[in-house]
């Protein structure tokens, strides 16, 4: 875990407090961003979002996806925990606390906006972080490859009728087509081209250059997170002044849904008696999020300016020690799985 992976909260929080600063001093030039848009997408945003997904998607290997019935259990955990329970628990925690227990000190539109986001975060699964989590708690790398491949492929289907359905629900306006396009955008064409690009630097079976073309865009990638928090924080500033306590409510429940995600995955890993080296990386794909999509969904559906956008950066700022929280946990319970041959 590099020194960026490692200390990514930091990075991120400076990056807040730099955004916030600079929304104040010169907010014109963020009004001018916000402006450089086309059908309904954000122009720099997209540049920015695109420079951390693409290098996710290369290191996904569809063809992966023929191993898929050699050890299926932990598979059907991943599986349940992303699509059957995660983005309605967000949901339910998004309508409890915003539209209840936080209601005095939120106004209604920027509690639906708030509650919006994390629909986003709850629907977008862990695809690149969780390579990390896997190798820090042991997991098997291949098997891991082989669940977060499967994860992406549901994704380009099933991200866009679940979101609208629970924005729905929660009587938030759902603009199917800037939706669609965002799901394209973000999903379909960045795994496309990764795809693509996998194929050309493997093409004589040689992971050496691939490993290499990706460490290489490695911090771009962390450049265009770091640069997203940043515009969104700077777009935010005025909020953010007159409610500063905003960010720490919308933690909450992202705090709640993290943890009470993990604990419910691991009880069944525990059940099921899954070995830990699958066990763990299952838990911890279900519990992380691909936080970069959600951000670029907020911003696609409901402006740079939103309570949504805003969301989403704060699951950026609170995932990564939650995550390494977890992944210690993890690696202290290993004796709760049954041994395995050396």
């Amino acid at each position: 875990m590099g020194l960026f992976e490692r200390y990514l909260s930091v990075w991120v929080g400076i990056s807040i407090l730099f955004g916030v600063l600079a929304g104040t001093i010169v907010p014109d030039w963020f009004a001018l961003v916000a402006k450089l848009e086309y059908a309904h997408v954000n122009i720099v945003i997209a540049v920015l979002i695109w420079l951390m997904i693409y290098p996710m998607m290369i290191q996904i290997d569809l063809a992966s996806l023929k191993d898929v019935g050699k050890a299926p259990k932990g598979l059907i955990l991943t599986l349940v925990i992303n699509w059957l329970i995660k983005p309605f628990t967000m949901a339910l925690l998004g309508w409890l606390f915003f539209e209840g227990i936080f209601a005095p000190w939120v106004d209604p539109q920027s509690a639906s906006e708030y509650i919006a986001g994390m629909i986003l975060l709850g629907v977008a699964p862990c695809t690149a972080m969780v390579f990390v989590w896997s190798h820090l708690t042991k997991g098997d790398a291949n098997y891991t490859l082989v669940q977060v491949s499967v994860n992406d492929v549901i994704m380009v289907f099933a991200f866009a009728p679940i979101a609208a359905f629970l924005l729905g629900v929660s009587d938030i306006e759902v603009p199917w087509e800037t939706l669609l396009l965002s799901v394209v955008i973000y999903v379909l064409l960045p795994l496309i081209l990764g795809m693509f690009t996998r194929k050309i630097l493997r093409k004589d079976n040689d992971a050496s250059r691939l490993d290499h073309f990706v460490s290489q865009l490695k911090p771009f990638s962390i450049i265009g997170l770091l640069l997203t928090v940043f515009l969104l924080f700077g777009l935010q500033a005025d909020t953010l002044l007159d409610k500063p306590l905003v960010i720490g409510l919308i933690a909450v429940p992202l705090l709640i849904q993290t943890y009470g995600i993990f604990a419910l995955a691991y009880f069944i890993a525990l059940k099921m008696r899954l070995p830990h080296r699958v066990a763990s990386p299952a838990c911890m794909i279900g519990t992380s999020n691909f936080f970069e999509l959600a951000v670029a969904m907020a911003v696609s559906l409901f402006g740079l300016h939103s309570g949504a956008a805003l969301a989403t950066v704060v699951g950026v700022l609170v995932e990564v020690p939650v995550m390494l929280s977890l992944v210690w946990f993890a690696n202290r319970t290993r004796h709760w799985f049954a041994p395995e041959p050396a």
